[in-house]
């Protein structure tokens, strides 16, 4: 039974009225598989990160500060508010996403999600923006990576934001290969083609920026004809996905055209690449902030990685052509 990652503290995170990254994701997410039966997963509780888990990417001065401006409900910047219960809510969040890792890794499970707020790619090593706090996603990568036995992850990013944090924090590795689908030219400004990693970790770092308006099919494309050939040759021990949803066409706060069964594309794809690998893949929750798409969305999800038809390939499009002709340098594509 996959599990699915939660904690009511996600839900003590106050951004205040207006704010599009609200408790209220939480709870759409949850009435919505609760209305599913959960399709099948199992709830679980997601622990606190430890202090060791977080140390492994933020400073201890920078975990400090997340602590102490929760306390007083302060604000990093415009967009990142945080609450007397922000710190605990991140504390959780980045201890689900390392629990995911530890389910995925040692606890025999083949896919699994962590459903928490604050989301975190947007976190870097002792910066705090864009609605994030801890970098989730990094620090579970670090932490297989350290602590469970993996020696190669792949992070795949589908939010139509580009995940900075996770970018920078990994961008001189060999350890990571990060993967990133996002608008472009679009906030946060990073993220174009041929930022491919520097140092030892040049060409693992593949972003693959797109256009406004973009939709289903180029997306589609560049999972088959880039990340999936790229993935093969890299073989990674542990696959995890950056599930951000404000690339759906409804989202107020993106620019893109994809619908819920793009999602659903997307993962039924990373589950076929796992399986061929015998890798584990699991997702963790960034952006979305329309709760009906969001919400549908996270299920369909879900319901690609648990199982179901593989999708039928797709042609290739003349983004994957111009990613080729970059990353080639580096992969066979």
């Amino acid at each position: 039974m996959p599990p699915f990652f939660r904690h009511p503290a996600s839900l003590g995170h106050d951004t205040g009225h207006g704010h599009p990254e609200r408790a209220d994701r939480i709870r759409a997410i949850e009435a919505e598989l609760e209305s599913r039966a959960w399709l099948g997963w199992e709830p679980r509780e997601a622990p606190r990160a430890t202090e060791e888990q977080l140390l492994r990417v933020h400073p201890a001065e920078y975990v400090e500060l997340v602590h102490d401006m929760s306390a007083r409900s302060g604000a990093f910047d415009m967009d990142t508010p945080t609450s007397p219960g922000s710190y605990e809510a991140a504390l959780r969040a980045a201890g689900g996403a390392c629990a995911l890792a530890e389910a995925l890794l040692t606890g025999g499970e083949r896919t699994g999600f962590s459903a928490l707020r604050p989301p975190g790619h947007h976190a870097e090593w002792s910066r705090a923006m864009g609605f994030c706090l801890f970098a989730n996603v990094a620090i579970a990568a670090r932490h297989a990576l350290d602590s469970l036995g993996a020696e190669r992850v792949l992070v795949l990013d589908w939010d139509v934001h580009h995940g900075n944090g996770t970018n920078a924090i990994f961008h001189g590795s060999r350890e990571l290969l990060f993967v990133s689908i996002h608008q472009f030219p679009f906030w946060p400004g990073t993220g174009p083609l041929d930022d491919v990693g520097e140092g030892e970790g040049e060409g693992y770092s593949i972003n693959l920026p797109v256009p406004a308006g973009t939709g289903e099919a180029a997306f589609l494309s560049l999972i088959e004809h880039i990340v999936m050939p790229v993935a093969r040759q890299y073989r990674p021990d542990l696959i995890l996905i950056s599930a951000g949803y404000d690339a759906h066409r409804n989202d107020p706060l993106g620019g893109l055209a994809l619908d819920t069964a793009t999602f659903a594309g997307m993962s039924s794809r990373m589950r076929a690449l796992g399986m061929y690998l015998g890798a584990p893949v699991g997702a963790l929750l960034e952006g979305g902030y329309d709760l009906g798409a969001l919400a549908d969305s996270v299920a369909e999800t879900m319901a690609a990685l648990g199982g179901g038809a593989l999708s039928p390939e797709v042609a290739r499009h003349p983004l994957a052509d111009d990613a080729a002709d970059v990353l080639g340098r580096y992969w066979d594509l």
